[in-house]
């Protein structure tokens, strides 16, 4: 049998080829510089080439170097998937977990959510990370997140996922504004020029347009915000009308201010918030036991309400 890398010659090789330095690698690695050095010098010299360009102040990957790095990713995120799926036969709602999540729903849902899984699942340690749908998956892809909470529909890749929720809209406008008079306004009713949406890279504004069937017209609304509260000033100051889903208005986002709120009419007029992981993780029982207690705590009182039909079935995106 040829002799092969370990997992920490190429642990050490992914880190400095991350960082392009030594120390901050060899601090990540929690190991001295002296010993992630000689780690992957043992690395190049098994290999026969060279992986690394060293000069006093940089340290470059070579092409190889690179390449190899990238492979190494894969290998080692299977080795933890391994792991995992060991210690999950024990205790699946044990030890760490990075969970990924939104800005449309994280400040919402995680103050509400969090007290119940501790009390829930005392040994699960949860790590969130909030960032945007597209960068989220780029982490779950690569290892750094297991797990992630969105809003759905997204091209989300080769993951798995579980709906934990419906989360309707609403219409949200002054009280001199023409829909304050309607009672449910549907989706034709709201003007496209008069609308206000989260800027581009947000997928809450993409459900928005679709539950208006706009989707055709994603650069043509008056003012694109960074955030829901951005979004929801503008609105009280009479500059448009804007959609908020369910869980920002139950979070008191609308507190203090002159604005009236009308559930907006239409065949899907929600979007679906899910929980996915990588199809090939070895945790699935911790995503399942995780996804129900979300679905449990989103569906009491007058909060985002489960899927109608009761259907938590796990969902396969290729």
């Amino acid at each position: 049998m040829k002799p092969l890398p370990t997992l920490r010659q190429l642990h050490y090789l992914v880190a400095v080829v991350d960082r392009c330095h030594f120390g901050k690698a060899a601090e990540a690695c929690l190991v001295s510089q002296s010993t992630l050095s000689a780690g992957i010098q043992e690395l190049e010299n098994l290999l026969g080439a060279p992986l690394l360009e060293r000069t006093r102040r940089t340290v470059l990957p070579t092409p190889l170097g690179r390449e190899i790095a990238d492979r190494a990713r894969t290998v080692l995120k299977g080795a933890e998937e391994l792991v995992d799926m060991a210690r999950s036969v024990e205790d699946p709602m044990s030890g760490p977990l990075h969970l990924g999540v939104i800005p449309t729903i994280g400040p919402f849902l995680i103050p509400r959510v969090m007290p119940a899984l501790r009390d829930s699942f005392p040994k699960l340690k949860l790590f969130l990370r909030e960032d945007q749908t597209a960068r989220l998956l780029d982490r779950l892809e690569s290892g750094e997140l297991d797990a992630a909470i969105l809003a759905l529909p997204y091209p989300s890749g080769d993951v798995e996922s579980i709906d934990i929720a419906e989360d309707r809209f609403s219409v949200v406008c002054t009280p001199e504004h023409r829909l304050s008079d309607v009672t449910k306004p549907r989706p034709s009713d709201v003007a496209l020029d008069d609308l206000l949406l989260l800027e581009d890279g947000h997928c809450l504004r993409d459900h928005a347009l679709a539950a208006c069937s706009m989707e055709g017209a994603r650069q043509s609304a008056a003012f694109q915000g960074t955030s829901l509260h951005t979004l929801v000033q503008m609105v009280a100051n009479g500059l448009g009308v804007t959609l908020l889903p369910q869980m920002a208005l139950d979070s008191g986002i609308l507190r203090g201010l002159d604005v009236v709120v009308r559930p907006l009419g239409g065949e899907r007029p929600y979007r679906r918030i899910g929980l996915v992981w990588r199809r090939t993780s070895g945790r699935k029982e911790t995503f399942r036991q995780l996804a129900a207690a979300l679905k449990t705590e989103m569906s009491r009182d007058s909060g985002p309400q489960a899927p109608a039909n009761g259907d938590a079935s796990v969902r396969t995106a290729a």
